[in-house]
């Protein structure tokens, strides 16, 4: 029997099984929220470390945009320190803290995809089981896929720095610097989304077949070479209809937008928020579809290659042996 596109398969596990769906929308978003509480604690805490004299609450409620500006430069002056002291202890945490949910959350994923093909009637399901692994190789690859994005804001940060160098005051080319900061951006947006993408498919292999970090890498790597029609398919596939919902949510976001000047601002806002939120939630969805599609691949039995017979030397056969055809017609 054919097996069965895991393209399909993995929007056929999607649709009949949302669960898996709804898991990637619960820890992403739990983490987001936790994360964006933290965020918004820690800025109105860095307020309060704020001296405000009388002196700039008089100027503060002047309204006039001058006076402003001067009191507002006088509250935050010397509070930089306390603002990078806060960024790094906030990125040190918040990213540990991703590593751990993100390692636990991928892995109880992956062992219901497994389970879930394995449970498939398809001849994939006379594979043997998934091997013993052991989470400390999901840390790993999440602490690479942390590193990468650290490397890579690191990398467009460089590349304004190098579009700036570009355009000087005696030579201004604002130009040239656009040019360059979007080139060098593109280049290092393009490497980190293959590392990323390449760190988050070996994560089914630690798991499915219990390989360490480099070798569940290696592995991601023979499969892209091994099955590289199907893992391009799921790409694009998935990719459109990423790029649908997109398109779809950017028309529907601009509906409310068109009642700017009826409605109220908070109606709007709620609105755009809205169709934002169901976005996201729409695009986890196709991810967990996808991860299901690449499981599919491994479950996939391998065809043999039947091998041609090969042909008989010539010297098999006997030049002076009769041959049916060589016998006289009325023998």
């Amino acid at each position: 029997m054919k097996p069965r596109s895991p393209t399909l398969q993995g929007f056929r596990t999607i649709l009949s099984r949302p669960s898996f769906g709804l898991a990637e929308i619960a820890w992403r978003w739990s983490f987001g929220a936790a994360a964006s509480l933290l965020l918004a604690l820690s800025f109105f805490e860095y307020l309060d470390t704020l001296p405000v004299s009388k002196g700039d609450l008089l100027l503060l409620r002047t309204t006039q945009p001058a006076l402003i500006f001067r009191a507002a430069l006088h509250i935050f002056r010397g509070s930089a320190f306390r603002v990078v002291d806060t960024a790094v202890v906030l990125a040190l945490t918040l990213g540990a803290a991703w590593v751990v949910v993100a390692s636990l959350a991928r892995a109880a994923t992956l062992k219901a995809l497994l389970a879930y093909f394995d449970q498939d009637d398809s001849p994939a399901s006379d594979l043997p089981g998934e091997k013993t692994w052991r989470l400390r190789s999901l840390f790993g690859l999440n602490f690479l896929r942390l590193a990468s994005t650290l490397a890579a804001i690191t990398g467009c940060m460089a590349a304004v720095l190098l579009g700036r160098s570009a355009s000087t005051p005696d030579d201004p080319a604002p130009g040239s610097a656009l040019l360059i900061m979007l080139a060098v951006a593109l280049l290092v947006w393009f490497a980190w989304s293959t590392l990323n993408w390449f760190l988050s498919l070996a994560a089914i292999f630690v798991v499915a077949d219990g390989q360490d970090t480099f070798g569940a890498i290696a592995a991601a790597v023979s499969l892209c070479r091994i099955r590289a029609g199907s893992v391009f398919a799921i790409g694009t596939w998935f990719g459109l209809a990423h790029l649908t919902a997109f398109a779809v949510a950017s028309s529907v976001a601009a509906f409310p937008l068109a009642f700017t000047a009826i409605l109220p601002a908070g109606a709007v806002l709620s609105g755009v928020l809205l169709v934002t939120l169901l976005y996201f939630a729409i695009t986890d969805f196709l991810y967990a579809g996808r991860l299901a599609a690449y499981v599919a691949i491994l479950k996939m039995p391998v065809l043999p290659v039947i091998a041609e017979p090969a042909p008989l030397p010539s010297s098999a056969v006997d030049p002076t042996e009769l041959i049916l055809s060589d016998l006289p017609a009325n023998s």
